[in-house]
Formats: structure tokens, sequence, C-alpha cells
């Protein structure tokens, strides 16, 4: 039979994930590597190569994988990697490294103003263009090498196809590099000398080339399948709703993230931040880190128990969960009950209600962003809280009746059903659930 399939390679921050889905979107195999941070030179770098060996090992594996016809990548944002002609020159900084010191009030005087990036400044290396700064002023000499720096994604579509590119998606995710609303480099990426080092631009669905030979023969794939240029996480998850008007998604996963697809001038001033579409569109965009709160606060309990029944017990003892002031930490709470400030921490809470309390807390951060950034409109919910009932049900009570709330109820989760129609560009209808 011809080649059919579609590999789609997911990074996120957690895990990588390598699916195997066929021409109907149907999914058969999986493979799942956590992912952790390694030595770089002079900050603390992603695990480039344990992701390729694990690539090396796991690919060979595959059922059906003569019928791979293609390769989509999606991965998380807040990352580049350097290349000369050789390979990799500086691994991607991990943009939880925190060691700019000095550079970043320097960094922060020299981009340009919000309404050129759709960029606030963020902490850490959330701001990649502070990645790229920082490495410009304190490694000159590697600085000189490198030939090209690409996007996350894009590195590992160079990886497999020898072709270097940079694609939007990951260029506008809040790096100061791009200027959304003149769809161009941002001028202080130009006047610095920095977007000349960026390759030609690619849209995220462009086939960039063949699979290197070496690879394909290692690992019995065909020389002729195709090598996707990729795309940011958040915007796969984007994709197919782009044509809905006034719609806003909730993803969730490390990052709970909320984008509208309502038009920017549309949209309220309270946008946190614009993120690019695969198509250009600036996207507003606001963001917490929403699976590791979700995961601190449960503190080891199971989140199936976050029922309807829990989060019914939870509003009848009073348990509440509250950010600390300023904190930049997931474990930066503090608990309540009856409107009282318990001591304790996290396990002064009964360990079954705990799921249902992370719920709400993540439900109520989530309204309160959907309601800045769009405050109108149907949402939709994608991602590990999605089928959670109690985080549907607080979500609904705190945006009220006049919001209609679905939830996917796609067994694919949306980065990587993003990635497979960049490749595919099928006609699935959306699988959706009303959330009561």
């Amino acid at each position: 039979m011809p080649p059919a399939h579609t590999l789609v390679l997911d990074i996120g921050k957690s895990n990588a994930k390598l699916v195997l889905v066929d021409a109907a979107g149907e999914v058969l195999a999986r493979r799942v590597q956590a992912n952790a941070p390694m030595p770089g030179p002079g900050y603390t770098a992603l695990g480039v190569p344990r992701l390729q060996q694990w690539l090396m090992d796991s690919i060979a594996d595959l059922p059906e994988r003569t019928r791979i016809a293609r390769i989509s990548i999606s991965t998380h944002g807040a990352a580049f990697c350097a290349i000369d002609d050789q390979g990799l020159v500086l691994p991607p900084i991990d943009y939880e490294w925190d060691g700019y010191g000095a550079h970043r009030s320097a960094f922060e005087q020299a981009i340009d103003p919000f309404a050129h990036t759709g960029s606030p400044c963020l902490p850490a290396g959330l701001n990649a263009g502070l990645q790229l700064f920082w490495l410009q002023r304190t490694q000159p000499q590697t600085w000189s090498c490198i030939h090209h720096w690409l996007p996350y994604p894009q590195y590992w579509a160079w990886w497999l196809s020898g072709v270097a590119a940079s694609e939007v998606s990951s260029l506008g995710c809040h790096t100061q590099l791009w200027a959304p609303w003149l769809g161009r480099f941002s001028d202080w990426a130009q006047g610095g000398g920095i977007a000349a080092r960026f390759p030609p631009m690619r849209g995220a669905g462009d086939v960039l080339g063949p699979l290197r030979p070496e690879l394909a023969a290692r690992w019995g794939l065909s020389p002729d399948c195709e090598v996707l240029c990729g795309v940011h996480d958040s915007n796969a998850c984007l994709v197919r709703y782009l044509p809905l008007p006034d719609m806003t998604l909730l993803t969730t996963g490390t990052w709970t993230v909320v984008m509208s697809t309502a038009r920017p001038e549309d949209t309220p001033v309270e946008a946190e931040l614009f993120n690019v579409a695969v198509n250009g569109q600036p996207v507003p965009t606001a963001r917490f880190m929403g699976g590791r709160d979700f995961d601190h606060l449960c503190a080891g309990a199971d989140p199936a128990w976050a029922t309807q029944e829990a989060l019914a017990a939870l509003v009848e003892t009073g348990w509440e969960a509250r950010p600390l002031p300023g904190g930049q930490s997931e474990a930066a709470f503090e608990f309540w009950r009856q409107g009282r400030r318990v001591s304790g921490g996290v396990l002064a809470v009964p360990e079954p209600l705990r799921p249902a309390l992370a719920a709400v807390y993540c439900a109520e951060r989530s309204a309160t962003l959907i309601t800045r950034l769009s405050p109108r409109g149907s949402v939709v919910v994608e991602g590990p809280l999605a089928g959670n009932k109690a985080f549907g049900l607080a979500l609904a009570a705190r945006l009220g009746p006049d919001r209609t709330l679905y939830r996917s109820i796609d067994a694919v989760e949306g980065t990587v059903r993003g990635a497979w129609t960049l490749g595919c560009r099928p006609t699935a209808p959306l699988q959706l659930a009303a959330i009561i």
C-alpha cells in the first residue's frame, strides 16, 4: 500500500511524544519520553541530545513505518537553536533558567514597545529575544560562528531534512523578534543584526524536503518521506479553530493557554500578549502554568477524584487555594477554610478534596483570563482538563450562563491533531461536547 501515515513529533516542556496517525486520523502507535534539562555552556539547556537518541531508538520500532509519508513537528515556544554547517553550535536555553543579570534591564531598554511586537516583558527566559541578546553579548566568539538561528520546531525539521527554515508561529511567540501587525521581524531584531541570522520564512505545513537518506535507511522509512516545517504547539491546537469567528480556545497542559480568534481590533486592552497563528494572524493570548499548579494542589491525590460530588463537598467545607502575592513559583499558595487561613500547606487539605480544589483554582484563573481576553462568544476546552468534571462545572459557573462551553472529545490531543492537520488538511469535523 502507498505511504499515507503521518508521524507527529510533539515536544512539550514536560514530555516529548511520537504519535503515528493514519490517513483517517486514527492513532496507530504512541511513544513518550520525559524531558529533562541538561548543563549548557554557561546556562541550563534543553536536553536535545537525549531526545535525539530517543528518536534514533524509537522510530525504528514503530509499526507500519514503511507507510509513513510525512513527519510533522510541534514544540513548545521560547526555545531557539544555533547551528552552523556541521550541526548544533549552541543548545537551546531552558526558558526557566534565569541567569541574565544586568543584561535583562539592557534588553528591556532596547526592545520595541508592546504596540509593535505584541509581546510584554516576561520572567526568566520566556522572551526568547532575551536569550539571543544575552548570548550575543556573553559568547561573542561562538556567536560569530553561527550560521542560522532556528526556532525549536524548525531545528527538528532541519535535523530530519537538512533544510533550514523559519516559521511565523514560533517567531511570534512572545519573543520580541516579530512585529505581528507588520508581518516581519521587529525593528529591534533587524537593527541588532539578529534577524539576519534566521533562514527564509516557510509555512508551518510546507514540505521542506525529504528525510535525510541516512535517517530513512536507519529507520526503515521511505526515502520519499516528507518533512514539514513545523509549528508552535499552542498554535497547532488553534489551527482547526481559525475559521470560527469570535471563539476562545482554552488549551490545558503544562501551560494553560487562552487564545481568541476575534479580530485584534475588537480585543480588549487586557490581552496579555499576542501570539501569531500559522496564517500570520495576531492572536490575543493569555496563559498561566496551570498544569503545574494543578499537580501541586493535588499533592499526589488522583486527579480522577475531581468529581461533581467532590466539588460539592469542597464548597460545603469552604476550602480555597489562593496564590501568594507576587509568587512566581507554582508552589506559591496559601490555603483558607471558611474564610480563615490554614497553616500546613496543601497537605492540610483532605486528600479526597485536593483534586477538586486544584480544578476550582485552575477554573477560576482560566475564567478570569477568558473574560479579560474575550468577553463574549463560545469557549472550547482542550487537553487534560477537558474531561475533568469539577473543572468544567466550576468554569461554567464562573463564566455564567451567557457563554457556551464545549470540551474536545477527540481522542487525539490538540497539538498532535493540529500538526497532523497541517500535513493532511482533512475535512473531518471538530469533535466537541457541551459542558453542562
